[in-house]
């Protein structure tokens, strides 16, 4: 979230622009709900911000925001999925950050979803972060203070913004973390948890069994949707965190499994 506190009020069409300009330094994108709360505009007018800065060719618009030129290379991947299901991703986030204790250990996952889980835990304190996830590591880095990050080795791939390779592989067998949130593709019923890169289905099957908790999340989109590589099933997982179970298709691999399902609430 922007921190509207003990700012000078922005009135002018021009200081809005400015401000929206200067966020995107720090954080690659933005959204228009987001930009009204900060600005206490409606968001038809942070829209026409963004929209103006667009035709200046300052930035590029996505659904629901905008995204940094500056950046683009290097945040493509994530930066055409950031405003998808966004509501949902973050009702997840603050479900799932309820799973965590001041002072552990967690290993994150890479993805949209999971940099919401880490904004979710921005307050607590005493939390270090392990995750292949260069987006995560730069959230905490410039807006996170009170977490620490370690970053797992290996190979980066291009445009997606994580790191992975055996060498990822071999660093995360010297960790234990408390617990390790991992976030699929997708969730095939009956099969189990699917990806759709080789070394990353090696990556998250490892997440799965390298911490002494493990939580999956996903938004509903991920249901049945297509993925190419099985990493596994639902067994030893302790909770599933979705933020809704169309025609209870989960449900019944959790019950099968003896992991929770759990439905965030929206809104909250």
């Amino acid at each position: 979230m922007l921190d509207t506190a003990e700012k000078p009020a922005i009135r002018t069409p021009e200081e809005r622009r400015a401000e929206i300009l200067s966020l995107l330094d720090r954080t690659a994108s933005v959204q228009v709900s987001q930009l009204a709360e900060r600005f206490g505009v409606s968001r038809v007018t942070a829209r026409a911000d963004l929209d103006a800065l667009a035709r200046d060719g300052k930035l590029r618009r996505t659904h629901g925001g905008a995204i940094s030129l500056s950046k683009t290379l290097t945040v493509s991947v994530q930066d055409k999925r950031v405003n998808v299901n966004a509501e949902a991703k973050r009702a997840i986030a603050r479900t799932a950050a309820a799973f965590v204790q001041d002072g552990d250990s967690v290993l994150v996952d890479s993805g949209t979803t999971a940099l919401e889980f880490v904004r979710a835990l921005a307050d607590h304190t005493g939390i270090t972060i392990v995750t292949d996830d260069f987006s995560i590591a730069d959230y905490i880095d410039r807006s996170a203070p009170a977490l620490d990050v370690i970053i797992l080795g290996g190979s980066l791939r291009k445009g997606h913004r994580y790191i992975t390779g055996p060498l990822t592989l071999r660093m995360l067998e010297m960790l234990r973390p408390d617990k390790a949130f991992v976030t699929p593709t997708s969730y095939v019923p009956g099969r189990g948890l699917m990806t759709n890169n080789q070394e990353m289905a090696e990556l998250k099957q490892a997440f799965l069994h390298c911490a002494n908790e493990t939580y999956v999340l996903m938004d509903a989109s991920k249901i049945d949707a297509p993925g190419l590589l099985w990493f596994g099933t639902l067994e030893g997982v302790e909770a599933i965190v979705v933020d809704a179970d169309p025609h209870d298709l989960v449900a019944a691999d959790a019950e099968e499994a003896g992991a929770e399902l759990i439905i965030a609430p929206a809104g909250q």
